[in-house]
């Protein structure tokens, strides 16, 4: 053998030596989301850019088809994170489960109100009387749509006719003019826009900082496991903030089976309209807002303290990272 391979073959070996501890540093964590949602969009940038990676962290995200399910997961110990609503999070330790949320994840409340082309729509109260395509109870658009009506002075059981369908089939019954109106989630509301339909009402823009969707972990949580997840969701948000184009690429992946220019046309919505937000903080204003839907609507009797209920000492330390 001539030395230059030996040379080589011991500069290699050497490699894998001293890159092997480094690995083998990597912390294992389980994170459990909801659904596989657009909304959860940071997540899959911090995934697929290797944030988590960065942060010594080899982390498996899991499906657990249910925001209940996912929070009952973390509960459980069977993982240390999910994404969900943080409303699930504050019910849950209104009852005494040791929970609470540790990063934000979307920041605006994603849901718009869509018409028929040709329908007149100056306000909210022209809604009176129609037929309407909404999520099947309970999910944040129809009990977003329930308290918009009830500001105007309706009520969703006698001024509106509410035709709940599962989730994400909203686009079916609205395109096949079951309805003049559909309170949707994104990708179906670009995928009904494709086809023709208007988008009349954002509650992104109407309700401005609004506690979407986030982090939750047990109180008893790994600190610096914490720390290195909530790590990894501000580069994620950092990134999407100054590369829509690699964003939405990385959502085409993401979301393969769906048209690439309603996924292309969702996310820069959601982006322009501040529901991905530019940072993990959460505001008590943004929490406030969103729990007062929950409030309203019966499902959480008062106010999570902010302090206990939403853990700043991670957050505050991941906003100084460079």
């Amino acid at each position: 053998m001539s030395l230059l391979k030996r040379i080589a073959g011991v500069t290699a070996l050497v490699s894998v030596l001293l890159a092997a501890p480094a690995q083998a540093e990597n912390k294992k964590v389980t994170l459990s989301q909801a659904f596989q949602s657009m909304l959860y969009l940071p997540l899959y940038v911090a995934i697929d850019e290797g944030f988590f990676t960065q942060q010594g962290l080899d982390l498996t995200k899991e499906t657990a088809g249910a925001p209940t399910v996912a929070l009952s997961a973390v509960i459980s110990g069977s993982a240390q994170f999910s994404i969900h609503g943080p409303e699930w999070t504050a019910i849950a330790a209104s009852k005494g489960a040791p929970v609470g949320i540790v990063a934000n994840v979307v920041n605006g409340a994603a849901v718009w109100i869509a018409t028929a082309p040709d329908f007149k729509f100056d306000s909210v109260k022209d809604l009176k009387g129609q037929k309407v395509v909404t999520g099947l109870m309970p999910t944040t658009s129809t009990s977003l749509f329930m308290k918009l009506l009830k500001e105007n002075g309706m009520d969703a059981k006698s001024d509106v006719e509410m035709i709940q369908v599962a989730i994400g089939s909203e686009p079916g019954p609205f395109l096949a003019k079951q309805a003049n109106v559909a309170v949707m989630y994104e990708p179906g509301l670009d995928q009904v826009v494709a086809k023709g339909m208007r988008v009349v009402f954002g509650f992104p823009k109407a309700y401005g900082p609004y506690a979407f969707s986030a982090v939750t972990a047990r109180n008893d949580v790994d600190p610096d496991l914490a720390q290195r997840v909530v790590n990894g969701m501000e580069m994620a948000m950092r990134f999407m903030a100054k590369n829509e184009a690699k964003t939405v690429e990385i959502a085409k992946t993401e979301f393969p089976t769906l048209d690439p220019a309603v996924v292309e046309a969702a996310v820069k919505r959601m982006l322009a309209e501040g529901v991905y937000p530019p940072s993990v903080d959460i505001t008590p204003d943004a929490l406030k807002v969103a729990m007062d839907t929950q409030i309203a609507l019966g499902n959480l009797a008062s106010q999570p303290d902010y302090k206990s209920f939403v853990v700043k000492k991670y957050i505050d330390q991941a906003l100084t990272m460079k």
